[in-house]
């Protein structure tokens, strides 16, 4: 049994994760607009535009990685697949992953909706969730430092000024990748906990 200030540590890891994808989310939207060209296209992604009926989604974009991976980015969160784990999703407004056993989505996720049933981990598949939201974490982290490599640190931080607007939780540039390099340590100190269901 958890103690009081481990259970206070632990909601504290999983808030800074939350707030950390939360910013990620809108440096992906800023990349997509940057004025010199579409950064993730750039990069390898494919964009998926919407159909005639679903004209208010915004596109999806997806990225196939060696070794049967994926990923696939929406606005509300971020799937990662791998042929010998499985897939996991990653809410943007609750960092707890939602596991399942394929590691590709049948359909498009234009809305949440049109996600497959996912549910927390069962004990048997905590193992697969954990090393599927510690790699995912992991592609997060070099994504960040491959923008600061080949766009530059100021950049970064031109594109997040409009973010730090003294309302919403802020991680400077300099600080972004490894910040997701102390939410992957803090994720696999703590994987049970973030796979657990619940608000927060």
């Amino acid at each position: 049994m958890r103690t009081p200030d481990q259970q206070d540590k632990e909601r504290g890891a999983i808030g800074r994760a939350i707030d950390l994808l939360n910013q990620q989310m809108w440096c992906w939207g800023r990349d997509i607009l940057r004025p010199e060209g579409n950064w993730l296209v750039a990069i390898g992604f494919s964009r998926l535009n919407p159909p005639a009926d679903r004209k208010e989604c915004a596109s999806i974009y997806k990225l196939e990685l060696p070794e049967g991976r994926c990923v696939v980015l929406r606005g509300f969160g971020v799937f990662y697949g791998d042929q010998q784990h499985g897939g996991v999703f990653l809410p943007r407004y609750d960092f707890r992953p939602k596991y399942m056993t394929q590691a590709r989505l049948e359909s498009p996720p234009w809305s949440v909706e049109d996600l497959p049933i996912l549910n927390p981990p069962t004990v048997l598949q905590r193992r697969a969730c954990a090393t599927l939201t510690l790699d995912v974490i992991d592609w997060i982290r070099r994504y960040e430092v491959t923008v600061i490599e080949r766009l530059g640190i100021e950049y970064r931080r031109r594109t997040l000024i409009p973010w730090n607007n003294g309302k919403r939780h802020f991680t400077p540039a300099e600080e972004f990748a490894s910040a997701w390099r102390l939410s992957s340590l803090q994720v696999g100190e703590n994987s049970d906990v973030f796979s657990e269901q619940g608000d927060m």
